[in-house]
């Protein structure tokens, strides 16, 4: 909405306004200070009506009886603070980013839409104590479908050569401002970390198996931060490392000098991604701020599932798929816990391998305090966002 209202004023009253709040680095600084303040001015207030509304969750024990006993303070502690986050980003998003932009428009599709599935779960386990909410196959699948909607927009020229969007530029050609590659033809590559050529190039049926990696990528992440949220803090602070990380690497590949420096994509319009993560990082601090231990509200599915799935869309934007397995150890480690514990309950005789899962549970069981392992796993989180980083420079 700013840079419509600069675009307005020049072109309708010849105002001159100054060229920096059309920068990038600008619009990220103004979209993080903006959930920021959101979340910190507005958080109080909402916690007070969750609390008049009754919008406090139960800790639910069945597979660890223990954590009723080690969460028994925690019952009754409004949920559905998520609203508060994704309010704040979508504030960030009018203000500050382009609203022509596809990677806008599908930025905050994800939020809107994820946003609503997650609300929906929230409200149902509130509304009836004894449910679960949304069961897992209604929520995987649209999860899925909404992913698939955007490997298509990727990968089918029938979709993306209808819409305007950004450049995308091959390492190779980066010196090349002209030498252009359609939308389809990067998206159908793969990268790995710490390796600057394409890995592999996908074409004809092949695509089905990108597409397939774009719904997992999404999928994936969205369900493995939903797991993480757990404990007073920990995905706020885990998922502001993740974040931040994703963040630098937009900034630098819609930078064609640093692009070309760096050896990566430059992407045209990767500027949008950044501000959107900028935003991302100063909801969650502003969050945290309520959230920390002991948190007077928890973020819920409204939050968790559209978080992770906001970090996982930017990845694939990004062509950073692979990456986030690196930047988002914490989430990886989380998810294959309770896969492996799952796996190995059912094809060894209800045989465990942890304690507890997901894995910040087993160290709950194991009798660590909940404060230190928050604070070990944001450790973690942050040396993960610095491998990740540094496989820019080492490639």
């Amino acid at each position: 909405m700013l840079l419509l209202l600069i675009h307005y004023l020049q072109d309708r009253w010849s105002l001159h306004v100054p060229a920096v709040f059309e920068y990038c680095s600008t619009r990220m600084a103004g979209a993080a200070i903006t959930a920021l303040l959101v979340t910190l001015i507005f958080g109080k207030v909402f916690i007070k009506k969750l609390y008049e509304w009754k919008i406090g969750d139960r800790v639910r024990a069945e597979d660890c009886p223990l954590l009723g006993q080690l969460h028994r303070n925690k019952n009754d502690t409004p949920t559905m603070g998520g609203i508060l986050i994704l309010f704040a980003l979508l504030v960030s998003l009018l203000l500050w980013m382009d609203l022509t932009s596809i990677f806008t428009l599908i930025l905050a599709a994800t939020t809107v839409v994820i946003g609503a599935l997650g609300a929906i779960d929230d409200y149902l386990k509130l509304r009836y104590k004894n449910k679960k909410g949304l069961s897992g196959r209604k929520k995987l699948s649209v999860q899925v479908v909404f992913s698939l909607l955007i490997a298509l927009y990727l990968l089918v020229p029938a979709v993306t050569n209808s819409v305007h969007h950004g450049k995308w530029f091959a390492p190779a050609q980066v010196k090349e401002q002209s030498a252009t590659l359609t939308t389809q033809e990067v998206s159908a590559r793969l990268y790995i970390p710490f390796y600057k050529h394409v890995l592999f190039d996908f074409s004809g049926i092949w695509l089905l198996l990108m597409g397939l990696l774009i719904i997992c990528v999404i999928t994936g992440a969205s369900n493995a931060v939903n797991l993480t949220d757990g404990l007073d803090g920990l995905a706020t602070g885990t998922l502001f490392f993740a974040a931040s990380a994703f963040a630098l690497i937009a900034f630098v590949s819609n930078n064609i000098d640093f692009s070309r420096y760096l050896h990566i994509l430059y992407i045209e319009g990767a500027s949008e991604i950044a501000i959107f993560l900028a935003a991302v990082m100063g909801a969650s601090l502003g969050f945290l701020w309520y959230n920390g231990y002991p948190a007077q509200v928890f973020m819920g599915d409204t939050g968790s599932l559209t978080l992770g799935a906001i970090l996982g869309v930017c990845a694939v934007l990004l062509k950073r798929e692979l990456l986030l397995v690196i930047i988002g150890g914490v989430f990886v480690a989380e998810a294959l816990s309770v896969i492996l514990q799952v796996g190995s309950y059912r094809l060894r005789n209800k045989k465990r391998i942890f304690l507890c899962a997901p894995l910040h549970h087993h160290f709950e069981y194991k009798g660590w305090a909940e404060s230190k392992i928050v604070v070990r796993f944001w450790i973690i989180a942050l040396l993960c966002a610095i491998v990740g980083l540094a496989s820019l420079k080492f490639q």
